[in-house]
């Protein structure tokens, strides 16, 4: 990421910053956020009283505090907002990943030994779009070239000889915006989490069946542990990456039985991708239709005895795209409000009108459901970007509890006198929204202090400067 350029102005607020009488502290407590770009800040007070005698033994409050306000960290998981967070989570996630694949954080080693494959499912094509495609000794190929091209309906020629570069503004745009399946890729979205679920019930009955066995006896010997995370391409819509792994009947503990290998996981992928579907609701002048996964299903296996694709590769992968969200298709990085004009706001004009189709769909009460207005700032998508099975591996809320426990032992709070029992000590808060943000000048010196990259301006300014 390229440094910003300080102007004089930020030198002035920088400055303002540095000569503040209580530095110090404002400096401490920008490293103990990690230097989150967004944090939250709190007034109020802590009192410690024992529960028996009344006695006041310790209290804090914020109004000796810089500001007269604590505080604390976003916690976020999207890194166009916070990337100071944002990476946290992406650490938790990657050691979440890894774990369910190499053991550790309470899962046993012997768990590589368990077929695994990573999986990715793609979304079907609702209409040609601008796409960068790279053959293996790294040529990129043209577009979409088609010598002899008629125009479609709308006048526009179907055709686009270019080899595009990474950065091109066109990936993803439609080479005719009045032939794309607006309402499609909309939809396809809004029920991909249905989609998934329905190949997951597909995928195990698959595996049943292929050993002989009825549902009960199937979950007597076989477990089916998955970790996923979705990923919007260029053309606004979202495919899934998994981790899919064979356990015994008691999770990654227990060794699957000898019949399920690599290759019936494999077999068992590709039949449940292409088994599924999903019907849209049907509405005056919109008729039902139904909706599967694209025809390019990417299976690879893991746990082979060779082969590049590594444990610690696929969990970098998959963690990189869970501080992610729609900012490919360069929609918003907020819900819609309802004074927003879409011609007004600064987004693509793909995105804008993917964001029109669901403010369309959504007024339709037979779309009520899909909650397509709400969540049309993330393309009609409404599922959980990071999600697992049970069992398959350790939890992030049992990674920010250890997280949580080591900066409590390296940097211990008030403690209570040895001659009191802890259990009959009452810790009593009060706790107030303050207000929530940086001032470009603290945003600056944050990230100095921090090294922390340092976040675009935000459209508005949440404190003033």
């Amino acid at each position: 990421m390229p440094h910003p350029v300080l102007t004089p102005q930020d030198a002035r607020l920088m400055a303002k910053i540095l000569d503040r009488p209580d530095f110090a502290r404002w400096a401490a407590r920008a490293r103990a956020t990690g230097g989150c770009a967004q944090p939250v800040f709190l007034t109020g007070t802590v009192r410690h009283v024992h529960t028996g005698t009344g006695e006041l033994l310790h209290s804090y409050s914020t109004d000796k505090e810089p500001d007269g306000a604590l505080p604390v960290a976003c916690k976020t998981r999207r890194a166009s907002r916070c990337p100071a967070c944002a990476e946290i989570y992406r650490a938790d996630t990657y050691q979440l990943i890894r774990a369910g694949l190499a053991g550790g954080k309470g899962v046993p080693e012997t768990v590589s030994g368990h077929p695994a494959a990573f999986v990715t499912l793609t979304a079907p094509s609702f209409g040609p779009v601008h796409s960068r495609r790279q053959k293996a000794a790294g040529r990129i190929e043209r577009c979409h070239p088609r010598r002899n091209a008629k125009p479609c309906p709308h006048g526009a020629v179907v055709s686009c000889g270019a080899r595009h570069t990474a950065d091109d503004p066109r990936l993803g745009e439609p080479l005719c915006p009045d032939c794309y399946d607006y309402a499609g890729s909309v939809l396809f979205n809004a029920l991909a989490p249905e989609l998934w679920r329905r190949f997951t019930l597909a995928l195990r009955r698959y595996l049943a069946k292929s050993a002989g066995l009825t549902q009960q006896e199937f979950r007597e010997r076989l477990a089916v542990s998955f970790a996923k995370v979705a990923e919007y391409q260029r053309r606004g819509v979202v495919h899934f990456h998994a981790v899919i792994r064979l356990d015994g009947p008691e999770g990654p503990s227990t060794l699957p039985p000898g019949w399920a290998n690599a290759g019936l996981l494999e077999d068992a992928v590709r039949h449940a991708a292409a088994a599924v579907s999903v019907t849209t609701p049907a509405a005056p002048g919109i008729p039902a239709r139904s909706l599967a996964w694209g025809a390019q299903v990417d299976v690879r296996a893991l746990n082979a005895s060779s082969g590049a694709l590594t444990q610690e590769a696929v969990a970098g992968y998959i963690a990189k795209y869970a501080i992610k969200a729609a900012e490919c298709v360069g929609t918003l990085d907020r819900r819609l409000r309802p004074a927003d004009d879409l011609d007004e706001l600064p987004i693509t004009p793909h995105a804008r009108r993917l964001m029109a189709e669901c403010l369309r769909l959504g007024a339709i009460e037979e779309f009520a459901d899909l909650r397509l207005t709400q969540w049309a700032h993330m393309l009609g998508f409404r599922g959980h970007f990071s999600t697992k099975s049970r069992r398959y591996s350790t939890t992030l809320g049992a990674l920010r509890a250890a997280r949580i426990a080591y900066v409590r032992e390296q940097f211990p709070s008030w403690q209570p006198p040895d001659d009191h029992d802890p259990d009959l000590i009452l810790a009593i808060g009060e706790w107030r929204f303050a207000s929530q943000g940086l001032t470009r000048g603290e945003a600056l010196v944050t990230a100095a202090l921090t090294g922390r990259p340092l976040p675009p301006p935000a459209p508005e300014d949440r404190r003033a400067a």
